[in-house]
């Protein structure tokens, strides 16, 4: 049995994508359906994205604490032992 096409086999994905994404368009901007202020996608993801960019440069703030540490406590360490390892 072949597949059945609405229109064509490369017009009918696009006619999804643009029928997903005037669905979309009108949900989000109809009265009656249109999410809360704060609520709508642009602003979730804006809020998402910002509170991860925070998160990451809290955890660079942490890693490079730690590498200052690791990098003073390796730069005294060949002072006093003159580079060589002790068994």
């Amino acid at each position: 049995m072949p597949k059945a096409y609405l229109l064509s086999r490369t017009l009918d994905p696009l006619l999804g994508i643009f029928t997903g994404l005037l669905a979309f368009h009108l949900n989000e901007t109809n009265p009656r359906t249109a999410p809360p202020p704060g609520h709508t996608l642009r602003e979730l993801a804006a809020w998402k994205w910002e509170e991860s960019r925070r998160q990451r440069e809290g955890r660079d703030k942490e890693d490079a604490v730690e590498w200052e540490k690791i990098t003073k406590e390796f730069v005294g360490g060949e002072g006093q032992g003159g580079g060589e390892v002790k068994r």
